[in-house]
């Protein structure tokens, strides 16, 4: 299981705020919303963490701890001196059960997903990840963290993920819950895998304008013969 946040400076003066907490060895969490929110949110699921383990010297399950979020935020909905919460949680998880990934709301709904992606501009994410999500279940994890970079760059303003705005975690079975400090080899990969693809479809358009020019395809043959000798 994979997340990906992109990182928002409220101006060019100021620092990007981390999105991606570590709550257990098993669990952790990507938000999207009011960042103060969203650390107490934090801290009450490490709070439940811990003395599940301590009660039951077990980590505690997921979608249990995904449910004591939900209980907690409808709760403020109800009181008067209460305001709800302003953030939107992606808690990834593993357990006894499985891999896991849940949405959480203001509202204290919650939802369990194969993938999804919340916060400003993420239709274009729900698009990517809507027509490549059927082959994530036999993905390695290298694969997996590409195809979340790539779902996560089609909400960054321009197209453009750098080390600064991009957050990478992960999850799995063997290797607990793990914080990517350093993103730049992941992104340097993507750079890579795109060049080789955005010169190929350059070639094909070309390819494609030639036959519809003559003149245009007189010149390409010649540019092709001047290569080749």
């Amino acid at each position: 299981m994979v997340l990906a946040a992109l990182k928002r400076a409220s101006s060019e003066l100021s620092s990007f705020q981390p999105k991606v907490f570590r709550v257990d060895s098993h669990v952790g969490l990507a938000m999207s919303g009011l960042v103060a929110d969203g650390r107490v949110l934090c801290r009450f699921m490490r709070a439940e963490c811990v003395d599940h383990t301590f009660v039951y010297d077990s980590p505690l399950p997921v979608g249990r701890l995904v449910g004591a979020v939900a209980e907690r935020s409808q709760a403020n909905t109800q009181r008067s001196w209460k305001r709800p919460y302003g953030v939107g949680l992606l808690v990834a998880g593993y357990d006894a059960t499985g891999p896991h990934l849940f949405q959480t709301c203001p509202s204290g709904n919650a939802y369990e997903y194969k993938a999804i992606a919340i916060g400003a501009r993420s239709q274009g994410c729900k698009t990517y990840l809507e027509k490549t999500f059927e082959g994530f279940p036999a993905a390695p994890l290298e694969e997996l963290i590409r195809h979340a970079l790539l779902a996560l760059r089609e909400s960054a303003a321009g197209g453009e993920l750098t080390v600064k705005n991009a957050s990478l975690a992960f999850v799995a079975k063997d290797t607990g819950f793990t914080v990517v400090a350093d993103v730049a080899p992941y992104l340097q990969r993507l750079q890579d895998a795109a060049t080789p693809a955005a010169a190929a479809a350059a070639a094909a358009a070309a390819a494609d304008d030639a036959a519809a020019d003559p003149a245009a395809q007189e010149d390409l043959q010649a540019g092709g013969a001047a290569m080749e000798s």
